[in-house]
């Protein structure tokens, strides 16, 4: 009989540590996994000169080494908050094959697994796609963190999450139709006018910049007509600017039909 009694209480004793251990798992992974990481985002595309591409600020580091997909016989892809970057090189791939972004934006998604649904839910995915006739599709998950969201505009959508409010990708749109000249000043004003809203709560750290276009950039066979990172600066965009007003200033002989 004690053998009996004793076995049933370790028994209880062992239920109630597993099932503690079950109930705390999710809290222990939401503590293990990565911040969800704050960021704004704009895609644009020039008609005059055929040149696509995209911006992004961060307060992560390197946002621009998992950010930005971008290729002169595609179009260009961006995915942030919580993530995936293989929708990136997807994106690429279904672009090539004439996907039109909407249907590329769904098909990702429903396709998408969700391995890691509690820490890193594609509820939470941020990514927008845009093909090279400046045609686009824009997606913002129901648990990216408050605030999210995007907006579209001519040639253009901004999306970003942990932001201060809608101000931010709004902003964002209204510099890059109003600013002219080459895409990388559009680009610029927009990422300005959209930390002069208010940008990432948390602040800022990274910010880079990606365009291309076929045979756009220097030398012989390059796409790349110019592709900027500022990985870690208190002033990330101010940096980006410097940077572009070295790029401008460098002679360039694009191999061009």
């Amino acid at each position: 009989m004690k053998r009996v009694a004793f076995s049933r209480v370790n028994f209880c004793m062992l239920a109630a540590v597993v099932g503690g251990l079950i109930a705390a798992r999710p809290a222990q992974f939401l503590a293990q996994a990565p911040e969800p990481p704050g960021t704004f985002s704009i895609i644009g595309f020039d008609p005059e000169t055929g040149e696509i591409g995209a911006a992004v600020q961060s307060k992560i580091f390197s946002v621009g080494s998992r950010n930005i997909w971008a290729d002169a016989n595609a179009g260009v892809a961006v995915t942030q908050a919580t993530g995936d970057t293989s929708y990136g090189p997807q994106a690429l791939t279904l672009l090539k094959a004439g996907v039109a972004p909407a249907a590329i934006v769904k098909r990702i998604l429903d396709d998408d697994p969700d391995p890691f649904p509690i820490e890193w839910s594609k509820q939470g995915r941020q990514f927008a796609v845009m093909n090279l006739k400046g045609e686009y599709a824009a997606h913002t998950g129901p648990k990216s963190t408050d605030w999210a969201g995007n907006r579209g505009g001519k040639f253009c959508t901004a999306q970003g999450n942990i932001l201060v409010g809608p101000a931010v990708v709004e902003s964002m749109v209204a510099a890059f139709e109003k600013t002219s000249g080459h895409l990388t000043r559009r680009f610029l004003a927009a990422l300005e006018a959209g930390q002069a809203a208010g940008g990432d709560k948390r602040g800022q750290q990274s910010a880079a910049m990606f365009i291309v276009k076929k045979n756009g950039g220097v030398y012989l066979h390059n796409d790349t007509v110019i592709r900027l990172q500022v990985d870690d600066n208190p002033e990330p965009i101010k940096e980006l600017a410097r940077l572009v007003g070295l790029w401008e200033k460098i002679p360039r002989r694009p191999f061009t039909k």
